[in-house]
């Protein structure tokens, strides 16, 4: 490898070279705008997760429309309930400690009752256990009761444990909400200090030097900064779901680990062509900051179809996505030419262009000797892997998303189980009526209905609302409790009703899937196709790429199904399976691995793409196009692979789907498509891969966008008399 020529080359045109060049002179200014970013986004975006909310509910959904009119005639916030366990209710010990503490309960600020099991009447009675070894204290705090006034009822709880040698566990909506709030946040920070770690020995294997190595992770720790600033801004405007905070972590934070390895990647091959660090950076931004730009706009893409949704979840984690997504690609574009400033000089270039000849060009011509025999197996196997998800069960998880040993989670377990009248009914009818017309429609309509097993309670909210609260048998979100919901809703005697519960939440959400569903779905498929289209010039392979990138989430969607909902490898990833998928999920996996698949699409197809508009046959494009892209493409996706996986190590049941999900889907696309299913594909088409319509391709040639760009030569090219692919090599992103 020759020095580089003291002559400065030719400036490269285009506003991203610009960007390059501007970002590298001021790189000090540039250094601390991103870390004033860091640092308000750590002190004050982390506010986000106290914040946010613990189930934001929708204005649309009629499960969700009938919980805020109780919550509007109900003079209650929450509950905070106690179970007294271990020792017999009737215990004297037992008896005196529990009501001395009700008393006082009831008697501090921003309490609304306190009730334990030895009052008058029924309703003391259901808050004993059938076996008279527990009971349950129940306090409801005030709508106006603050944070600090809940806590000091938890602490008074809590002093019970153990009085007349009772075991004492709190829980309650308004814990369960705050534990909520806690694991998740407790798990996006174990998420990345498993992750960052993992990642900067990975990279150091990856670039051979510390200094290459901890860049990519400095913009990730940047961005996730100002990822937190701007979810703090959106929870300002619109209700956060707490676990739409960890998902949009985890977005960020492999993103911009891949954006960034895609710059110094760019950055080392041009030192290795001889170009000063200047000229390297200001190469580097014109090229590789092209391809990341255009990966950012193809997951924006891919998100922005959630938009479609009137889910409070999904349209807070479009937002937060399409955000974080602008802050990554902002990241690499800007705070990463700045750090190659500093860093340039200790990044080792590499001593050769990457081989024609490999491990990859090698595989491209074992499966094309072998086309139709290798695209069948795949289509097969990405079939076979999928087929789990047909049967597919969706859920409305509650208390079971958090870990077992959650006392939240136990005490909403415990009332399930063994204080039936006590526990939330499966099906909640809320009715704008007295207690007099509710338990009319009660008697007359609703215990007549097929499914309906009884009607457990008719409690009056307030002189205008009431509820009934409905028993079916089984699953209380099972087929069965589905049906009844549906029965409910055809059948409302002449009043205005809500039908509400865990399974009428299911069956909201599949009613909005499929009205909404195939409306996103189109979205996405159509900007995916155009910017494909844009970018190729073909329509052949945008449809293909669409087609792949379906089985690929097919395959990630099947694996889901069958770690969460069948139990597979429940142990060794340590929770306990919920019967079924988180109702959200599938459409975020959808989203998120759509637009991760096709980032590395879009990767290998610009390589290709030049190579062949270079003048290589299909076969030869394809060939080298794999070879050349091949290490850095399995590169980025072990890296996200790490994150994914990482954050799945939380306790979070919907963290951990989304990680374990994304995490199948990326390994799969990096493997099975990129390096078998392409370029079988490919080679089966030939070159009826680049095939348009005439219009089509006069649209293209005039509106085309395209990932290269010419550079000018430098002053003294660091490998004289290279072959032309070679050279392409060195100009392709």
């Amino acid at each position: 490898m020759r020095k580089p020529s003291s002559a400065a080359p030719a400036a490269v045109g285009g506003r991203l070279a610009a960007l390059g060049r501007f970002c590298f002179r001021h790189r000090r200014w540039v250094l601390g705008f991103w870390a004033v970013v860091l640092v308000v986004g750590v002190l004050i975006g982390g506010r986000v997760f106290e914040g946010s909310v613990a189930g934001a509910s929708s204005a649309s959904a009629e499960g969700d429309r009938g919980s805020a009119v109780v919550a509007a005639a109900d003079p209650a916030k929450g509950t905070v309930t106690a179970v007294v366990d271990g020792r017999p209710v009737d215990d004297p010990a037992v008896r005196t400690a529990v009501e001395k503490a009700t008393t006082e309960i009831a008697a501090l600020p921003g309490v609304s009752t306190a009730l334990d099991a030895y009052g008058p009447g029924s309703g003391p009675a259901a808050l004993r256990s059938a076996d008279g070894t527990a009971s349950l204290l129940t306090v409801r705090m005030a709508d106006g009761a603050t944070a600090a006034q809940t806590d000091a009822v938890t602490h008074r709880l809590a002093a019970l444990d153990g009085a007349g040698g009772a075991h004492v566990t709190v829980g309650g909506d308004l814990v369960l909400q705050q534990e909520v709030k806690k694991q998740t946040e407790r798990d996006t920070r174990v998420g990345e200090m498993v992750t960052l770690p993992l990642t900067l020995i990975v990279m150091v294997l990856v670039f051979g030097g510390l200094a290459a190595a901890s860049l990519p992770v400095i913009g990730a720790v940047a961005s996730v900064g100002g990822a937190l600033l701007a979810m703090f801004g959106f929870s300002r405007i619109m209700d956060i779901d707490t676990s739409v905070l960890p998902i949009a972590t985890v977005l960020g934070l492999g993103l911009s680990i891949d954006y960034a390895l895609l710059m110094v990647n760019r950055f080392r091959e041009e030192r290795g062509h001889g170009a000063d660090i200047a000229a390297a950076v200001e190469r580097t931004a014109a090229t590789a900051g092209r391809t990341v730009a255009f990966s950012g706009l193809t997951v924006a893409v891919a998100l922005s179809g959630l938009f479609v949704f009137t889910s409070p979840v999904l349209g807070a984690v479009a937002a937060a996505g399409v955000s974080v997504v602008v802050i990554a690609v902002a990241a690499a574009l800007t705070l990463i030419p700045a750090l190659l400033g500093f860093a340039g000089a200790r990044i080792k270039a590499p001593a050769a262009p990457v081989p024609d000849e490999g491990f990859f060009s090698r595989t491209v011509r074992r499966v094309r000797k072998r086309a139709v025999l290798v695209a069948l197996a795949c289509v097969a196997v990405l079939m076979a892997a999928g087929a789990p998800f047909l049967h597919a069960e969706m859920r409305s998880s509650g208390a079971a998303v958090l870990p077992a040993s959650s006392a939240g989670r136990q005490v909403a377990e415990t009332v399930d189980h063994r204080f039936p009248q006590a526990a939330a009914a499966p099906i909640t009818v809320v009715v704008r009526g007295g207690a007099e017309v509710a338990q009319a429609y009660a008697d007359d309509v609703v215990a007549g209905l097929p499914g309906v097993s009884g009607v457990r309670a008719v409690t009056p909210v307030s002189d205008t609302v009431s509820t009934v609260d409905v028993l079916v048998p089984g699953d209380p979100q099972g087929g069965e409790a589905k049906r009844v919901v549906q029965e409910l809703r055809d059948h409302r005697g002449g009043l205005t009703t809500y039908v509400t519960g865990g399974a009428a939440s299911v069956v909201d959400f599949q009613d909005e899937l499929l009205s909404r569903g195939p409306w996103a779905l189109g979205l996405v498929a159509a900007g995916t196709l155009v910017l494909l289209f844009l970018m190729t010039g073909s329509v052949v392979m945008p449809v293909k790429a669409l087609l792949m990138n379906l089985l690929s989430l097919g395959a990630s969607l099947g694996a889901l199904t069958l770690v969460f909902q069948d139990g597979w490898f429940s142990g060794l990833l340590g929770f306990s399976p919920a019967g079924g998928l988180e109702t959200f999920i599938p459409v975020l996996v959808f989203a998120f691995a759509f637009g991760l698949s096709m980032d590395y699409e879009v990767f290998l197809l610009a390589r290709i793409k030049e190579l062949h508009a270079r003048g290589h046959s299909c076969r030869r494009a394809v060939e080298l196009g794999v070879q050349r892209s091949g290490r850095i493409i399995t590169s980025a996706a072990l890296l996200m692979v790490i994150v994914f996986a990482g954050f799945a190590a939380g306790d979070m049941l919907m963290v951990k789907q989304m990680g374990i999900a994304l995490a199948v889907a990326v390994a799969v696309d990096a493997t099975l498509v990129r390096c078998l299913l392409v370029p079988a594909a490919m080679s089966l088409f030939g070159e009826f891969n680049w095939w348009a319509p005439g219009p089509l391709k006069r649209l293209h040639a005039r509106f085309g966008l395209s990932e290269h760009v010419e550079l000018p030569a430098l002053r003294q090219p660091a490998i004289p008399a290279q072959r032309p692919e070679l050279v392409g090599s060195a100009q392709s992103a």
